[in-house]
């Protein structure tokens, strides 16, 4: 097992790392957490594989807990499914000595995150990632909330996890196609902090795909560690930690004006070639970066299709919630590896270049 400590404003918290992990987690619970009650949060296509796996092995040591589901996908990432949520832990009467448990992938680590910040004002949540985008991204650095019609992730709270638990080995169970979008993230670390993990990641691509548990267990580790050291100087996102948001700006866009239907990680993948198109078309960015991650990236999905109209996408920028003076703002490199520092971590967005950077990325990806 390795850990990794990720500082906060009110203590740290561990983020827990190895093959095996989901086993001994009942034991890892009453460790690091105090509650007397825990309510497991699952998606109903995560919970019968380990919810309930879950729930029996807590009943095994004596943990009153009880599993909560709902529908899975990114469509449910919504403030009814948040409503549901809550309203049935108060129908079961859970109170402030509870614990939320979230078991699950991007969608669950977000949405129960969100139903702990706000549950009776605030209960400890427990994450327990399942994929790639959870384990990498998702479940580290406190970021919790739904969508909205206006975009993604705009209605949310801060709210560090008490512990986070990922066993790569659960990894098995997730499609190939959600493996790949989840790795996403993992290059896009390697993008703005790591050149090397970088080009590791392309050498290794293949077995990650196969969900290979050393190398999985390595990937973890290797992002997770980035992210801490990042969400530690900046926990609430007043500069450094923007640089967490390349590709998010114009990927995000794209993701909402697909109703969705466009899956995370092909439009964060998407938004990270675009807004290196970008920068080098403004001089901020080396030329030939646009490129490499191109051909990492497509290596990675292979090639993405029905994306929406670049003009519906760029309407739903305004609402983009890394808007400052009532500009949107975006994170450009300078290099693969490296930020550049621009505005406090980010540059305003040229909205009049946009539709030739859409037109130069779109029509080739």
């Amino acid at each position: 097992m390795i850990e990794v400590t990720v500082r906060t404003r009110n203590g740290a918290y561990p983020v827990l790392i190895g093959n095996g992990l989901l086993q001994g987690l009942p034991k890892l619970l009453t460790e690091h957490v105090t509650a007397e009650r825990f309510a497991v949060i699952s998606d109903d296509n995560v919970a019968p594989l380990y919810g309930e796996e879950l729930l029996e092995a807590a009943h095994a040591v004596g943990l009153d807990s009880r599993l909560f589901t709902f529908p899975a996908g990114e469509a449910s990432k919504t403030r009814k499914t948040w409503s549901i949520l809550t309203d049935d832990l108060l129908e079961a009467g859970f109170g402030r000595d509870s614990c939320i448990i979230a078991v699950g992938g991007g969608v669950t680590t977000d949405i129960a995150g969100f139903v702990a910040a706000t549950f009776l004002r605030g209960v400890p949540v427990v994450q327990v990632p399942t994929s790639y985008l959870a384990m990498i991204d998702a479940s580290v650095g406190g970021k919790t909330g739904v969508d909205a019609k206006a975009g993604k992730n705009l209605v949310g709270a801060f709210h560090p996890p008490a512990l986070v638990v990922a066993d790569p080995q659960s990894l098995a169970t997730l499609p190939r196609e959600e493996r790949a979008e989840g790795l996403v993230e993992a290059f896009k670390h390697g993008a703005i902090l790591d050149e090397a993990y970088f080009e590791q990641l392309n050498e290794t691509v293949v077995a990650l795909l196969d969900a290979d548990t050393k190398l999985s267990e390595e990937a973890v580790c290797r992002s997770v560690k980035l992210k801490a050291a990042v969400v530690s100087e900046d926990e609430l996102e007043s500069g450094y930690r923007q640089i967490l948001n390349f590709g998010h700006t114009l990927g995000h866009a794209l993701e909402a004006a697909s109703g969705y239907r466009l899956g995370h990680g092909k439009a964060v993948a998407l938004g990270m070639v675009l807004e290196a198109e970008l920068g080098e078309r403004l001089g901020v960015t080396d030329p030939g970066t646009r490129e490499r991650l191109e051909v990492s990236l497509k290596g990675l999905l292979g090639p993405t299709s029905n994306t929406p109209n670049p003009a519906e996408s760029i309407r739903f920028l305004a609402s983009d919630k890394k808007v400052r003076a009532g500009k949107p703002r975006v994170v450009l490199l300078k290099k693969i590896g490296q930020v550049d520092p621009g505005d406090r971590w980010s540059y305003e967005l040229p909205e009049e270049m946009l539709e030739g950077v859409f037109a130069a990325v779109l029509g080739v990806l």
